[in-house]
């Protein structure tokens, strides 16, 4: 009796090995809109959990397809290791990264490599509004330093320096193309990032400041057309907020709370 029950609990074991080593790479769709809050999805995931590829998207709404917000395929490595707490991800995309992403550490704290990512705006608009009334394009380009994640009681924080380049930025509404470069930059303390817009160049200017919060973003800024710019920015620059006259200059208060 003893030996069939040994054999037996060998039989379920080796079962849910290989279900766990085979999962298929979909599964983790649900856990990245989870985790975006709505906002992001995979793409025709393919392989498994542990090694697969897939693109990454904005999530649809009810039957709508999944649209690609980002160059390229992404591909994963998972060291199995990681049930047994050594976590020890690749992530790698050609088309997007400037370098393979390497993320280790346990399940509770995780060390993210040095890395840039390349987001092309004009994909930005199917996230939604403004965007996708506003249709941006320009290239952007999000880098960042060694980053430190921390899980606890089911809740992530960030610590480190993100910079977000953003070069001939243009706008649908708008007849002045390029309107400016621009960085924004994210100090991460935890679950909070206190953020900082200046313009690099261009005739729209944009300047500002605020914190993120949860994914909350409280920003007070001003946007402004460059002198002789004016009358050609006055449509783009209405939609952005309400206009003032500081110093006898016609502003844009940028307030977001």
């Amino acid at each position: 009796m003893r030996r069939v029950l040994l054999w037996s609990l060998a039989g379920i074991l080796s079962v849910a090995v290989t279900a766990l080593a085979f999962f298929p790479a979909a599964y983790l769709a649900p856990i990245i809109e989870q985790q975006t809050r709505g906002k992001l999805t995979l793409g025709d995931a393919r392989g498994s959990v542990w090694h697969g590829s897939a693109f990454i998207g904005s999530a649809p709404g009810g039957n709508d397809p999944i649209t690609p917000l980002l160059p390229g395929r992404f591909s994963w490595r998972i060291s199995p290791l990681l049930l047994l707490g050594d976590v020890d991800v690749v992530l790698e995309n050609p088309a997007a990264l400037s370098n393979a992403i390497r993320i280790t550490g346990g399940w509770h704290a995780l060390q993210i490599s040095p890395a840039t990512l390349d987001l092309p705006a004009e994909r930005l608009s199917s996230l939604g509004a403004p965007l996708n009334t506003i249709q941006p394009s320009g290239q952007m380009r999000l880098s960042w330093q060694p980053l430190q994640l921390a899980l606890a009681q089911g809740t992530m924080s960030l610590t480190g320096q993100m910079d977000l380049a953003m070069q001939d930025i243009a706008a649908r509404l708008s007849p002045v193309k390029p309107l400016g470069a621009y960085n924004l930059r994210l100090a991460w303390h935890g679950q909070t990032a206190e953020v900082a817009l200046t313009t690099l160049k261009g005739p729209m200017l944009l300047d500002g400041s605020g914190i993120l919060n949860n994914g909350r973003l409280t920003f007070s800024g001003t946007a402004q057309a460059a002198a002789g710019q004016q009358e050609r920015l006055a449509n783009l620059l209405n939609l952005l907020g309400q206009r003032r006259n500081v110093s006898g200059k016609d502003i844009i208060a940028l307030e977001f709370k």
